[in-house]
């Protein structure tokens, strides 16, 4: 199916992007390490990336996809250039208005998102000026959005998928030059990386532009103006925003909780960097591409067409998200010692994380499980419902994290995250099944359950590997040393997930290599 070579596409480039991330995270961990100056980077880095991920990985597109879809269809590239126009311009005049305001008013803005902070002048000062020199990737992202959404309603998926290799690679060479200059937990380190992410957001845009020219799409400038198609726009795309991005919501309110305690929006950030890989590899890149195949689907009237491309996409996703999600829950702490505890990271903060990281990843397949389910009610313009799903989500995250902040700490907001994510995804299923406008066929049923005998398997074989090897996972035996063991650990766990998943049935290697060929 082309469906699942799109979504190799953009997984390949996000796995790409995430394995520089993660050598960026390694980096920070070692020169800033998980104290005062991590924290006060993390809550400034929060908002430029909840935008990111609310703009760049799917919400916006939410509403401007399947809207550009239909003038593609209907009036051709001329008229779809002209909606595009019309959208750049509106939005270029609200991002301005909302940036100028927000770099003003930071003081207040740090307040409402790290209360915490505010007892120590020194950190929440810090905090300020990092924010204010990160806010306008905040701006670049929603305008790189927009070129992202015009290539994907186009079928161009690389470009948008490879653009945040350019901040990983900027702040990377960041880390480099703090490092060669000694800055170790100094606040002028933490500086030097908010300037590289405020560059990388003008380099991100710049690249997305100019493939959206090189496709025809060379927009030009207009005035302002609410037309009909713009007002539509914005009425999609503001509970749109708020449903797809709920995940990063939640976080962001993990955040706000966490700032209360020494190390804890640390502890948080770095889990959520090792769970958000295969949310990323899986969930969000069937998130972006299952939307225009379902978009232009049913704009043809082929609902058939989409109801088996919908289950394919759950199915594909259970079958990595889930012994992903059993990896993480079973073999954290390894994962965190050999990729973050060095220099400034200590073995503390790798027990810490690890069990942030172990509640996290009891929701992993919720989290993927909303991004193959919100494309169902985007596609067919409905936006109300998600976004009602996520309100309630959210009010589960804000109760249970402060319920369980108090007693289990920075783990009882992950554990709250989790269990936020797991009341999106049944309401939005079942509503989907309720409708039929999802229903399960037999071999989603059959493989679906395979792939959680699989993944189960999986995760004892991996349990009891973990106890001889654990010695090598020490950061004394050298880096080197403790990549090999690890490697080895996590391949040999996935050559038996593989072996069992085709002795189950749960996967069909020769059925899915003709279905990529076929794409």
């Amino acid at each position: 199916m082309k469906l699942y070579r799109s979504i190799a596409t953009v997984s390949g480039f996000t796995a790409i992007s995430r394995v520089l991330g993660f050598t960026r995270d390694v980096m920070i961990a070692s020169v800033i390490g998980a104290g005062a100056i991590s924290d006060a980077f993390f809550v400034a880095f929060r908002l430029p990336n909840l935008f990111r991920s609310l703009f760049a990985e799917g919400a916006f597109n939410a509403a401007f996809v399947p809207l550009l879809t239909r003038r593609l269809q209907e009036g051709g590239l001329r008229a779809a250039r002209r909606f595009a126009e019309e959208a750049l311009a509106m939005l270029m005049f609200m991002l301005l208005a909302a940036s100028i305001a927000a770099e003003i008013a930071m003081p207040y803005l740090v307040t409402l998102i790290a209360p915490g902070f505010v007892g120590d002048p020194e950190k929440f000062d810090l905090a300020v000026l990092l924010t204010r020199i990160t806010f306008p990737y905040l701006f670049c992202m929603s305008l790189t959005a927009l070129s992202a959404g015009i290539l994907t309603a186009m079928g161009r998926f690389a470009a948008a998928a490879a653009a945040p290799i350019i901040l990983n690679i900027v702040a990377i060479g960041a880390m480099i030059i703090a490092a060669s200059l000694g800055m170790h937990n100094r606040p002028e380190a933490a500086i030097i990386l908010a300037w590289a992410v405020a560059f990388s957001g003008f380099a991100q845009l710049a690249m997305l532009a100019y493939m959206a020219w090189r496709h025809g799409m060379d927009l030009g400038f207009r005035f302002p103006r609410l037309t009909p198609g713009v007002r539509r726009l914005f009425v999609l795309a503001g509970p749109g925003v708020l449903t797809a991005g709920i995940t990063q919501i939640n976080l962001l309110i993990g955040t706000m909780i966490a700032s209360l305690a020494e190390g804890a929006v640390s502890y948080i950030y770095y889990a959520d960097r090792i769970n958000q890989l295969p949310l990323g590899l899986v969930g969000i890149a069937i998130g972006v591409v299952l939307l225009p195949e379902l978009s232009a689907r049913l704009a043809s009237g082929n609902g058939a067409e989409a109801m088996r491309s919908h289950n394919r996409a759950l199915e594909f996703a259970l079958l990595l998200t889930l012994p992903a999600a059993a990896a993480l829950c079973v073999i954290p702490e390894p994962i965190i010692q050999v990729l973050f505890e060095r220099g400034a990271f200590t073995s503390v903060d790798t027990q810490a994380v690890a069990a942030a990281l172990t509640a996290f990843a009891c929701g992993l397949p919720a989290f993927v499980m909303i991004k193959v389910f919100q494309p169902g009610f985007f596609a067919r313009e409905d936006t109300r419902t998600p976004m009602i799903y996520a309100g309630i989500s959210a009010a589960v995250n804000i109760a249970g994290s402060f319920s369980m902040f108090f007693v289990l700490g920075h783990v009882g907001i992950a554990i709250a995250t989790s269990l936020a994510a797991w009341t999106n995804a049944i309401l939005l299923g079942g509503t989907l099944i309720r409708r039929g406008d999802f229903v399960p066929d037999g071999q989603l049923k059959k493989r679906g359950a395979m792939i959680f005998v699989s993944s189960l398997i999986m995760a004892a074989v991996l349990w009891g590997a973990t106890m001889p090897l654990a010695s090598l996972f020490a950061p004394a035996n050298g880096a080197a040393i403790q990549i090999v063991a690890l490697a080895a650990l996590v391949g040999g766990g996935a050559l038996v997930y593989l072996l069992a998943a085709q002795l189950t049935g749960a996967l069909s290697a020769k059925a899915l290599l003709r279905s990529l060929k076929r794409g």
